[in-house]
C-alpha cells in the first residue's frame, strides 16, 4: 500500500506543506502512521480525504464545518445541505456585487455628463441612483396605463378612415382628457428635481413642470432655493415611497 509524506500529499493536492500540517493540528487530517524518524506518512485513504477537504475549502466551506462534517456517520447528506447553503450564500454575494458594479458604472457614466465636477456632484448622482428603481416603476405605471389609450386611439382612427364610423374616436377624445389630467398630476406629484447649482432637491409648480422644456432625465426649471434657471435632474420623491 502506498505511503505519502507531507510534501507529497501537498504536491498532489496543490497546497502548501504548512496547510497539510495545519490540518493535522486541527485533527482534520491525521496521518495513518509515523516513520521511525517521526515523519508523517499518509495512506491512499488519507490522500482521498485531503482531496475532499481541498474541494470543500475551494467551495468556501469553513474548516470548522469540514471537521464536523468528516466526523459524521453519514457525511453525504450533510455535504449536500452544506453545498446548497454555500451556493445560496455565493449567489447572494454575486447579486450584491453585481448591484455595486452597476452602481459604479452608473456613477462613471453620469460623471461624464458633469461639466463642473465637485463632491456635491457625486452626492447628486448618488441621490438619483438611490431612487432609480422607483423611477422605473413610475415609468412602468405610465406605460401600462397608456397602452389601452394608444390602442383605442389608433383603432378608432383606422376605423374612421376605413368605415367612416367616427364616434369611437370621439369616445377616445372624451376619455383621454381626464386621463391626461390624472397622469400629469400623478407623475409630477411623485418626482422632484436636483438643482446642479446649489444641489438642493426641490419641487416646481405643476404648471412650470408641465410646460418646461425637457429630455428623458432633465427638465428646464427655476430652482426654488437659489433661483438657478436651467436644466435640473429629475428624480423620485423620497417622501412618496
Amino acid at each position: 500500500m502506498s505511503r505519502y509524506t507531507t510534501g507529497e500529499v501537498a504536491k498532489l493536492c496543490g497546497v502548501s506543506v504548512r496547510t497539510v500540517q495545519y490540518y493535522d493540528t486541527r485533527g482534520i487530517l491525521t496521518p495513518s502512521e509515523l516513520s521511525e524518524g517521526g515523519r508523517r506518512l499518509y495512506s491512499e485513504d488519507d490522500l482521498k480525504r485531503m482531496k475532499i477537504i481541498c474541494f470543500l475549502r475551494d467551495a468556501g466551506i469553513s474548516i470548522n464545518s469540514i471537521g464536523e462534517l468528516l466526523n459524521e456517520a453519514d457525511p453525504g447528506s450533510v455535504i449536500s445541505v452544506l453545498l446548497e447553503q454555500q451556493e445560496q450564500t455565493l449567489s447572494k454575494e454575486i447579486e450584491e456585487r453585481q448591484v455595486k458594479l452597476e452602481m459604479l458604472g452608473g456613477i462613471r457614466r453620469a460623471l461624464k455628463s458633469v461639466s463642473n465636477f465637485s463632491i456635491e456632484s457625486i452626492g447628486d448622482i448618488a441621490y438619483q441612483m438611490e431612487n432609480k428603481k422607483e423611477m422605473k416603476r413610475l415609468h412602468a405605471v405610465l406605460l401600462l396605463t397608456g397602452i389601452p389609450f394608444s390602442i383605442l386611439q389608433w383603432g378608432s382612427i383606422i376605423l374612421w378612415i376605413v368605415t367612416g364610423i367616427w364616434w369611437p374616436f370621439v369616445l377616445y377624445a372624451l376619455l383621454v382628457i381626464p386621463y391626461g389630467v390624472w397622469v400629469t398630476r400623478y407623475y409630477f406629484s411623485r418626482v422632484a428635481y436636483i438643482c446642479p447649482q446649489c444641489h438642493e432637491v426641490f419641487r416646481p409648480s405643476l404648471k412650470e413642470a408641465f410646460w418646461a422644456g425637457h429630455t428623458p432625465t432633465l427638465r428646464k426649471l427655476t430652482c426654488a432655493h437659489c433661483g438657478y434657471k436651467g436644466f435640473c435632474v429629475e428624480t423620485f420623491r423620497k417622501d412618496k415611497e
